[in-house]
This record gives C-alpha cells, sequence and structure tokens, in this order.
C-alpha cells in the first residue's frame, strides 16, 4: 500500500490563494541535478502538526526538493522601496508560496521558497539560492528566535547540485533550496504594488484579508482600519528594538522586506554588531549606511510613513499619524525592557534603572569592549555576592581599559551595585534566570559563521555547523566561558559615529 507523503496530509487553507490571481502568479519549480537535505526543523514540524519520527528524508527531499504533489505554487507580486528609491520591477524572483498550513496552535503559516527557480519576477537572475546563503539563514533565524525576536524560521535546506555564479562569494558556489515558516509573506510593498496601480478596489479587497486572518479581534470595530495601522506601527517597533538590544543588523531594509505582521524576515548580509557601534553596516552595497545599526529604527519608521500611501485608499491622514505617532513611545519602552533584561532586571523602568541602561550604553560605546562578550561575561560570572560586595563585579574581566576608561567601569558598576541592592535578597535567583535567558553563550559573530562554513567547503563536514546550532539554541550556562574567549572578536570594523 503506497504511503503519502505526511507533508501532502497537512491542513492546508489556501487563504491567499483565493484572493485571485491579482495578487500572484501560479508558478512551477526548477528541477534540480541532487538533493540533499541538509537541515530539517523537528520543532517546526510539530507545531504544524507531523511528528517527526514519521517524516523521513525522501518526504523531505520529494516536498520540498523535487515539489511532487498536485500543488498550485504562487509567486507574490509586490513592489518596494529599495534604499529610498521605488522599484516597480519587484516580486518573488527565487522563490514561491508552497502553501499555508494551520498549526496546532491555531495560527496559519506560510511555507515559502527560497532557491526553488525562475519567476516572472526573476528579471536575469537565475532564480537560485547559494548554499552559503541558505545556511546563514538558517542560522539567523534560529538565534533571533532563540533571543526572543519575532521571526521566521526556516523549515529546510536542501543542496541542489547546481553551480552558480555571484560577485560575492568565490565561484562557483553551491546551490540549495531553503523553506520558510512565517506568519505572512504579505508585505508592505504589496500594498504599494496596488497604490502604483491606481488600484484602490484591491487595496481595500487585500487590508480586509490582512485583518480576517491576522487581525481578526479588530473585524466588528467602527475604526478597524486605524486600529490596524496603529498595532502594525508598534509591532514594528517592538520588532526594531528586539534587533537592537540582540545587537543585529538586518542589512537590508526595504519596504519589500518588511512583513505586514510585524516579523523578521528574508536575512540576506545580516551580521551582528562585535561592538557598539552605531554606524556598523552590515551590507557592503550600502555604501552610505542608510540601514546601519542605529539606524534600523528610523528606517522601519520610514517605511511605515511610506505605506500610509497605499492606505489612503481607506484611512484618512490625520488618522494614520496618530497611529505612526506611537512608534518612538513603543520603541524606546520595548528596547529599555529588553536591555534592563539582559542586565538581569525586570520593570518597572525606575530612574536607577534607566541611569543604569545609560551608562551601560555609554561603557559599551567608550570603551568597545564586546558587545556580546560583556553580557556573556556578566552572565557567567553573577553571584549574589555582588549584592553585598560591589568589588566582585566582573572581577575576572580581561577587557583592556584605559585610566579613563575604567573609571567608567567604575561608575557602571556603582551604578549596577546600586540597583542591586533595591531587590531583596530572594531575588536573586530571578537575576540569575533572567541573565541566563537573554544571554546566549554563543553569538553568530562573522568569524564564528566562517569557522562552520569552511569545513563545508572544503571537507563537506556539516558537523561543525549542526554543533553551532545546537550552541545558538542553548541558554546560557552558569560559570560558562565569555564569548571572547571561545570563538574570538571584534574582527570586524565599523563606521565611527559623528
Amino acid at each position: 500500500m503506497h504511503r503519502p507523503n505526511p507533508f501532502h496530509t497537512l491542513t492546508f487553507e489556501p487563504a491567499l490563494e483565493a484572493l485571485g490571481d491579482d495578487y500572484h502568479d501560479v508558478v512551477a519549480a526548477a528541477e534540480f541535478p541532487r538533493h540533499t537535505l541538509r537541515f530539517r526543523n523537528d520543532a517546526l514540524l510539530s507545531t504544524l502538526g507531523l511528528p517527526p519520527t514519521q517524516v523521513t528524508e525522501e518526504d523531505w527531499i520529494a516536498a520540498f526538493g523535487r515539489f511532487e504533489g498536485e500543488r498550485a505554487f504562487l509567486a507574490l507580486r509586490y513592489h518596494g522601496y529599495q534604499f529610498g528609491a521605488y522599484n516597480p520591477y519587484l516580486g518573488d524572483g527565487r522563490g514561491f508560496l508552497w502553501g499555508q498550513v494551520r498549526g496546532i496552535d491555531g495560527g496559519l503559516y506560510d511555507l515559502g521558497t527560497k532557491g526553488s527557480g525562475t519567476t516572472p519576477y526573476s528579471r536575469s537572475a537565475d532564480g537560485r539560492l547559494t548554499l552559503k546563503g541558505g545556511v546563514r539563514e538558517v542560522l539567523a533565524a534560529e538565534a533571533l528566535h532563540r533571543l526572543g525576536v519575532r521571526t521566521s524560521r526556516c523549515l529546510c535546506l536542501i543542496e541542489t547540485g547546481e553551480a552558480l555564479y555571484r560577485s560575492d562569494e568565490p565561484a562557483p558556489a553551491r546551490s540549495s533550496v531553503m523553506v520558510r515558516v512565517s506568519r505572512s509573506h504579505i508585505r508592505f510593498g504589496t500594498f504599494e504594488r496596488l497604490h502604483y496601480l491606481g488600484r484602490k478596489d484591491l487595496i481595500l479587497k487585500l487590508l480586509d484579508h490582512v485583518l480576517t486572518v491576522y487581525y481578526p479581534h479588530l473585524l466588528g470595530e467602527p475604526n478597524a482600519y486605524q486600529l490596524f495601522y496603529t498595532e502594525l506601527v508598534e509591532r514594528t517597533a517592538q520588532l526594531a528594538a528586539q534587533w537592537m538590544a540582540a545587537g543585529f543588523c538586518h542589512a537590508v531594509l526595504n519596504t519589500d522586506n518588511m512583513s505586514i505582521t510585524g516579523e523578521s524576515f528574508d536575512y540576506g548580509p545580516w551580521a551582528f554588531i562585535p561592538t557598539y557601534d552605531p554606524g556598523f553596516t552590515a551590507a557592503s552595497f550600502d555604501y552610505f549606511g542608510r540601514y546601519c545599526y542605529a539606524n534600523q529604527p528610523h528606517a522601519c519608521r520610514w517605511n511605515l510613513e511610506m505605506l500610509q500611501r497605499p492606505l489612503e485608499a481607506v484611512l484618512a491622514p490625520e488618522e494614520m499619524a496618530v497611529g505612526l505617532a506611537v512608534f518612538e513611545d513603543c520603541y524606546h519602552r520595548t528596547y529599555q525592557e529588553r536591555m534592563l533584561a539582559r542586565l538581569g532586571f525586570a520593570p518597572p523602568m525606575t530612574l536607577p534603572a534607566l541611569e543604569l541602561l545609560r551608562q551601560t550604553i555609554q561603557m559599551l560605546y567608550d570603551t568597545q569592549v564586546g558587545y556580546h562578550r560583556f553580557f556573556s561575561d556578566l552572565t557567567g560570572q553573577f553571584t549574589p555576592r555582588w549584592r553585598e560586595d560591589k568589588q566582585w563585579m566582573l572581577m575576572l574581566h580581561d577587557f583592556d581599559l584605559t585610566l579613563a576608561q575604567q573609571n567608567l567601569f567604575a561608575s557602571w558598576r556603582d551604578c549596577y551595585f546600586g540597583l542591586l541592592n533595591t531587590l531583596p535578597s530572594d531575588q536573586m535567583p530571578e537575576i540569575t534566570q533572567r541573565l541566563r535567558q537573554h544571554n546566549p553563550d554563543t553569538v553568530l559573530l562573522r568569524p564564528v559563521i566562517e569557522a562552520v562554513w569552511n569545513p563545508i567547503v572544503y571537507a563537506d563536514n556539516w558537523e561543525p555547523f549542526y554543533a553551532l546550532l545546537q550552541e545558538v539554541s542553548a541558554p546560557a550556562r552558569a560559570g560558562s566561558p565569555s564569548i571572547g574567549q571561545t570563538l574570538g572578536e571584534g574582527l570586524d570594523g565599523g563606521i565611527v559615529p559623528e
């Protein structure tokens, strides 16, 4: 008796397909010469309702390498502002929506491909994804998920046996197909395309779809559209704050990379900052630092402002201005809470807590101590004795500080000691738990990624990659070595801010 592929037994809900072909094109997947499953996300399988033990390697390859089955694959249409300039020639150029699945948690999930072949929007590109690009996205998504950042995740990565040629990788590069799971692949740029075409009717239809599927709690409200925009502003502000506290630089915050659900996705030349450098720029082609680390909140707010143009079909400018006005407060509140948690504390945001945050950022900027190393050392060395004697605080650090920097560090220690002593002694275990939750031992600095990529390139050895995935997903350990001691730190330069 023929055994059905478990992926074809999922609970599919073609919500986007049902909107009609004004929003997408039906496309076919490319045929690849070889299929090797390199990564499978069993945790996500469980969310989708599939027991991992019942899904074989052949099931993965048949569904996401050979793309077998009677399914309509949809290349989504969208435009976008890229580095501030409007581009009407975008759309899914190397991927498609494989299907929408209802998870066991009740959420609707999009399964989208990357590297699955050309579409009507590929232009002169080959529609493929390099294996290194796939590896980097798997790592980014899992690391950010561990850090509590609202993010898409990768379901699988399959190497496909083609030789690719890219300007930013040694030739020939290896090819792959990645499958991404996200709440939605509808982008700001999806609405912007409809505005460009002058189709207010399609904007309204899409907006009603978004509310029904992703914001159902707003249905029935007399001002549902305005509430939607305000909530999207809040979600986007929170996301920007999550990136900033994590020390993450997305690199390409164009409007076609902004999700209508406020979720982080479509990672390109991303990077974690090695030190607190506001001007750190992850993308080599971001010549003027438009999307540098410190500019990310401003870029997100600007994108939300551009989204107002298509939404003018249903909302007055003054209504959207009220919604956009919440961005700053929401961003700062989320950022402060996230950073305070990295220091081991919880709200309320008292004046001593705000002063500790200010001194922490100032010290990290002035000393250029490794950003992640600092929080790793803080987590690994913390002990309730710090509350009794501040000389114990980070006494094992090996930061190379000048005299002025030592004074700055001493002031920071006084501030931390003071805030610690506003808490009762029985809350010290909570400090420990919070530090371990928010400060992983391993952070994906560029040298760390290269250290696992080289064995793949030269020996087809994937064990370091799998070990790194385990590390970035694990909670911090008490007394663990610092990130600087284990993986190297500070190998990337940055732009000195004015």
